[in-house]
């Protein structure tokens, strides 16, 4: 068992974050991660100054060497429990023990059940507009409703083209939504998607009730965030009726000694967003340390 001043759990932007603001303040810190990064289908990260375009997994090496250059370690493995003494249990069988707790495990998107949306996720499947509208920008697009706020997206994603079709697909608007979208100029197409065409590999089309092709360049679609809070959870630290763990502005929950950033608690937060919230709870768990080590001086 080693003893750490901070384990991070999860090796994404704000867990790496987090990670290299602790280790340039000479703490103890070891990131967990299990080499699944949400963003991985993406061709690159969009929004993030000086490195918009930069392929996911890039930005996460570079990272990755940032923190160990200060002399933070990387465990590969994955997190199976936290016990209240904050040891880290880990899924290869073996344990870490540290003074407090960053967790930033993201989140799960789930996406509709249509037959071909899931491999093309990331690809020309698509959910930000922010992230990946700009690439599309003037293609035929689409936007499927049916999920949690698809109508604002659609509304949204007009932006970017003045080709967009809205496939309500399980919803039903009203006569006050449709004029909207009308006056956006958004065609809508009425039906349920069966699924999505792929010529090549490319996006050719979305099929609805089964005969009818509408050709589409790329279609967004608005998943449902599931957050991945269950080490979080187990712990006793509170969430909100929708089940996500909720945090001050640090990033402190109401368990003493835990802290959570990124998508793991923000279902908003962008790569550059979450990087930001990484940095500032790493600067408030280093604060709380502090105050520890005047209360409990190191021997």
């Amino acid at each position: 068992m080693n003893g750490y001043d901070v384990v991070v759990v999860g090796g994404g932007a704000a867990g790496l974050s987090a990670a290299q603001v602790l280790a340039r303040a000479r703490r103890r810190v070891a990131v967990v991660d299990a080499g699944e990064p949400r963003n991985a289908p993406a061709e690159g990260v969009h929004g993030y100054l000086a490195r918009d375009g930069m392929p996911p997994r890039e930005l996460l090496a570079v990272g990755l060497a940032e923190v160990g250059s200060y002399g933070g370690e990387l465990i590969s493995d994955a997190v199976v429990g936290i016990d209240p003494d904050f040891r880290i249990r880990l899924a290869s069988g073996g344990s870490l023990q540290a003074r407090r707790v960053l967790v930033a495990t993201g989140l799960t998107d789930e996406l509709p059940d249509i037959p071909g949306l899931r491999e093309r996720w990331g690809r020309d499947v698509l959910h930000c507009p922010y992230c990946h509208g700009y690439e599309v920008r003037d293609q035929p697009l689409g936007a499927l409703g049916g999920g949690p706020d698809s109508f604002g997206h659609a509304l949204l994603l007009r932006q970017w083209s003045p080709d967009l079709t809205y496939f309500p697909h399980t919803s039903t608007l009203t006569a006050d939504e449709r004029e909207r979208l009308t006056a956006r100029g958004l065609r809508v197409v009425d039906g349920t998607v069966t699924r999505v065409v792929v010529d090549g590999d490319r996006l050719a089309g979305v099929e609805v009730d089964g005969r009818t092709l509408v050709e589409r360049a790329a279609l967004f679609v608005r998943p449902r965030f599931v957050p991945r809070s269950d080490l979080l959870t187990g712990l006793g630290c509170a969430a909100n009726e929708d089940g996500w763990v909720i945090v001050d502005p640090a990033g402190r929950t109401s368990v003493p000694g835990v802290w959570a950033a990124g998508n793991a608690v923000d279902p908003r937060a962008q790569v550059i967003t979450a990087a930001s919230a990484g940095s500032v709870a790493a600067i408030a768990i280093n604060t709380d340390l502090v105050d520890d080590d005047i209360l409990n001086p190191p021997q």
